[in-house]
């Protein structure tokens, strides 16, 4: 009687591991990709994390509670998180803040703030206000999440900077141009590292010695100054969008060659296989074997080092606008908010100026984890277990 349930157990086994491989065998690779991804839990919520930003991004000015260049009042404000416990009413479901009130230190003539537990305001939702704006571009309107209406009722989930401007705000707002500073600037080094990197890895000879040497004179300059040169020689007199653009192309610019070689080192493993070599015999010219059969045949092994490279896209845009000569105000971007980190004076007194950092922390973090899940999955036929 014992020995019946442990072989229902086992027979049962047998047939969901049959049905597992009869599956395997009619999968499609991007099936097999997406399998092999899902077992990687560091880069499913790297993902999770990526799509959140992006989503923040597109609706930032619906979720930013102030618009990004609204000056309160309250200079270097410290946070004012909503509470659902207050002295006053106790525990709701309805957040609310306290009143900040403020204050001239007279020793060191600092503006400091107080918060006032006596009083709090209620947290509105779908609240109406302040200057209009598109969503998507398209619809105009000036509804935002979240707000206070009393005028004398603060939210600052990050403070406000010197200027009495919301940070939280302003954070996601620039989380616009740092997250699509990546995808344009990858877009760009895609375009130009598969061009070169086609053209070295499938003529070979001169062609290629020529490349390889222009990758390495690109590579030899230290990456730093090499930026801040080509950035410096963007015109005074250009639009915020101008620069914009300038900076992607000179990431674009300088960091094509790590894709390149890549792809270098593919056409080389690829160039005499026999599907290749048919191909060349059936007519194809050089250009439709490259389009047609070269790069589709690795296009993983590419969105994986895509992946990788946005990261330091976004780490590059970050570093120039720090320093100065990258994005400049009124642009707002995660690297430009840094900018006031710069003063030590400045991060005394408001040390969340430095919260932007962490930002781009996360941010570069989710699409390192997403880059090694495409990484361990850019090979579809390898084991996999659904």
């Amino acid at each position: 009687m014992s020995e019946r349930p442990w072989n229902e157990d086992i027979g049962r086994e047998r047939e969901e591991l049959l049905e597992e491989e009869q599956q395997l065998k009619v999968a499609t690779p991007l099936q097999l990709m997406w399998w092999k991804f899902t077992k990687h839990r560091l880069a499913v919520a790297g993902l999770v994390v990526i799509i959140l930003f992006y989503g923040v991004a597109v609706f930032a000015d619906f979720l930013a509670p102030y618009p990004p260049h609204e000056r309160t009042g309250y200079t270097f404000a410290p946070m004012n998180w909503p509470r659902f416990v207050t002295n006053d009413e106790g525990f709701t479901l309805r957040p609310r803040v306290y009143q900040m009130d403020s204050d001239i230190d007279p020793r060191s003539f600092r503006r400091v703030y107080e918060i006032n537990d006596e009083i709090s305001y209620p947290i509105e939702f779908f609240v109406r206000g302040g200057p209009s704006y598109k969503i998507l571009g398209l619809f105009e309107t000036d509804l935002r999440l979240f707000g206070v209406t009393h005028e004398e009722g603060e939210v600052f989930f990050l403070g406000t900077d010197r200027l009495g401007r919301d940070v939280f705000s302003r954070v996601l707002i620039g989380s616009r141009i740092s997250l699509s500073v990546g995808l344009v600037g990858v877009f760009l080094s895609l375009l130009l590292g598969i061009f070169f990197g086609g053209l070295s890895g499938f003529f070979g000879g001169w062609v290629d010695n020529l490349i390889q040497r222009l990758i390495e004179t690109v590579t030899s300059f230290p990456t730093i100054p090499l930026w801040m040169a080509l950035a410096a020689s963007l015109p005074d007199a250009w639009t915020p969008l101008q620069v914009y653009f300038g900076i992607t192309v000179i990431l674009s610019v300088v960091g094509w060659t790590t894709l390149a070689r890549v792809v270098r080192g593919r056409f080389l493993s690829l160039r005499d296989e026999d599907f290749v070599l048919a191909a060349k015999f059936s007519g194809a010219t050089e250009a439709r074997i490259i389009r047609k059969h070269l790069v589709p045949s690795f296009t993983s092994h590419i969105i994986a080092a895509l992946t990788l490279a946005i990261p330091q896209m976004i780490i590059a845009e970050t570093s120039l606008s720090f320093l100065g000569i990258g994005l400049r105000p009124p642009i707002i971007s995660w690297g430009v908010l840094l900018q006031q980190a710069q003063n030590v004076y400045a991060v005394s007194m408001a040390p969340w100026l430095l919260l932007p950092g962490l930002f781009v922390v996360v941010a570069v973090l989710a699409f390192n984890f997403v880059g090694d899940g495409l990484r361990d999955s850019a090979d579809p036929y390898s084991t996999v277990k659904k």
